[in-house]
């Protein structure tokens, strides 16, 4: 909630100051040189396919998320940045389409040829 108060500031600043901003909500990025080991469940499941390793997914898999290729999401921040007035509320910058976690390592094993086994962790 700490991201919404952040907000919520934000524009009663601006309302208050005729302030100009712009307030953007970031989906799960993925792209191009992203670290291997940086914690997100898109690295990891390729890194753990490429390596032959189990994909831990954890729970049932069927949280879902929302992911943005990192091209995508500039592209949104020039817009939103570009844009003649500014919105009156966050923008979103994402992909509106949700996957599971399990959609996601049944992608991942597909399109790396992997062997990889799906397991699942609590």
């Amino acid at each position: 909630e700490g991201k919404r108060s952040a907000e919520t500031l934000f524009f009663d600043y601006s309302r208050t100051y005729g302030l100009d901003i712009r307030v953007a909500r970031i989906f799960n990025t993925y792209g191009r040189r992203m670290q291997p080991d940086d914690g997100r469940v898109v690295s990891n499941f390729i890194v753990q396919a490429l390596r032959g390793e189990d994909l831990t997914v954890y729970g049932s898999g069927l949280q879902t998320r929302s992911f943005c290729y990192a091209d995508d999401l500039i592209e949104g921040f020039m817009r939103l940045m570009n844009a003649p007035s500014a919105p009156t509320h966050p923008v979103n910058l994402g992909n509106p389409g949700e996957f599971t976690i399990m959609e996601l390592a049944t992608l991942v094993v597909g399109y790396t040829n992997s062997r990889s086994k799906i397991v699942h962790r609590p």
